[in-house]
């Protein structure tokens, strides 16, 4: 990887804590699918802050992922050709699905009964016996190896030749592009949650969400196409940070609201044509371009050299990803009987579960076989 690109790893590093953070912010009382939840969502202080720390990443953190997935898929599809590059697609996506839906998922989904005096093999047993594939957070591998299969299919379709790798570099998109692809991808997730409202999921996915996905996953192939990332610089993402500083406040605002209209957890921002289902579908992407731009320009500005302690972090970041279910619902059981404040246990319980699955991770890693797939 060349130098200007270090910091690319070491977001996708960041983004993993975050996803740990957000899955224990679920766990003490944000809104949100997941194992185990000691505390349930509520108009409370602590619930509030929780939710809005939630929301905040929903709105851009795995389109992140998306985005920077699809930065180095055109690279490694001309690189690899069709058979190969598909071939490591269902190793590095589809393997780790599958361990994750028969064994991980059910795994997490034992700790939890047999917590609470449900039993441990019953609940795997049971799963097993009727079938029942849990993805959890390896829905993004799915999703992802769904659009690689799209994008090998559609550059096979155009006719355009692997042979031509290099890149044509072009100005990065205006402003007036920046708020007229949030407006239509706003418009689209309103128009897919008419349908599929957000919470919902069909195979495994939240298509409510995918609006987002979709296209920033677009915007990464482009971006490394037109050397956009390099490009990329204060005054060329100004419109998008001034849409995230001028959205933000709107959700906060929004669910006040709501509550005072109709009551805590009585609004419907997830589908329909309510007006918090706009204000939610059309706040996402500006908020997700800003914040994208914000960690792409200070992380390169600031953590594009080499080290080793990023190295390691970066080599253990994707196994992370798929192991952190069971280790952080282990822990927030055995603190379960902590008597403290949500915030603190969301504190104490998050770190705890980072470094626990971090140093689990590392052995993982120099496993021959294993090694290849994470």
């Amino acid at each position: 990887m060349s130098q200007r690109e270090f910091y690319v790893d070491r977001l996708r590093s960041v983004m993993t804590t975050l996803v740990i953070l957000h899955h224990t912010a679920i766990t003490y009382g944000a809104i949100g699918g997941w194992f185990w939840r000691e505390v349930e969502p509520s108009g409370s202080p602590s619930c509030t802050a929780l939710i809005l720390f939630c929301t905040t990443n929903q709105a851009y953190f795995m389109g992140f992922f998306f985005l920077l997935a699809g930065y180095f898929t055109p690279a490694s599809l001309e690189r690899k050709g069709y058979a190969r590059f598909i071939c490591d697609r269902f190793l590095r996506l589809g393997l780790p699905l599958l361990a994750f839906g028969l064994l991980l998922g059910p795994l997490t989904a034992g700790i939890v009964t047999f917590a609470q005096g449900h039993g441990f093999w019953p609940t795997i047993s049971w799963l097993w016996l009727h079938k029942r594939f849990m993805n959890g957070p390896l829905w993004f591998a799915q999703a992802l190896l769904i659009f690689s299969l799209a994008y090998c299919a559609w550059r096979a379709l155009t006719g355009s030749s692997l042979a031509q790798s290099a890149r044509t570099p072009k100005p990065v998109p205006s402003g007036r592009w920046w708020l007229l692809s949030a407006l239509a991808t706003g418009a689209a997730a309103l128009a897919i949650r008419q349908f599929v409202p957000t919470g919902v999921n069909v195979i495994g996915l939240q298509l409510g969400y995918f609006a987002t996905y979709i296209f920033l996953f677009a915007a990464g192939i482009a971006a490394w196409r037109f050397d956009w990332l390099r490009q990329l610089d204060w005054r060329n993402a100004r419109a998008g940070i001034v849409g995230l500083l001028v959205a933000w406040p709107l959700i906060p605002v929004g669910i006040a609201l709501a509550r005072a209209l109709a009551g805590p957890g009585k609004s419907n921002f997830s589908g329909g044509f309510s007006w918090t289902a706009v204000l939610y579908a059309l706040w996402e992407p500006f908020v997700a371009w800003g914040l994208i731009a914000l960690w792409l320009l200070i992380f390169r500005e600031r953590m594009n050299q080499p080290s080793a302690f990023w190295s390691w972090l970066n080599r253990r970041a994707y196994a992370v990803y798929i192991l952190h279910p069971p280790v952080l619902v282990g822990i927030s059981l055995l603190l379960h009987g902590w008597v403290a404040p949500a915030l603190m246990k969301f504190g104490v319980v998050g770190l705890l579960a980072i470094a626990a699955t971090w140093l689990l991770s590392d052995p993982l890693v120099r496993l021959p076989g294993i090694r290849r797939v994470v």
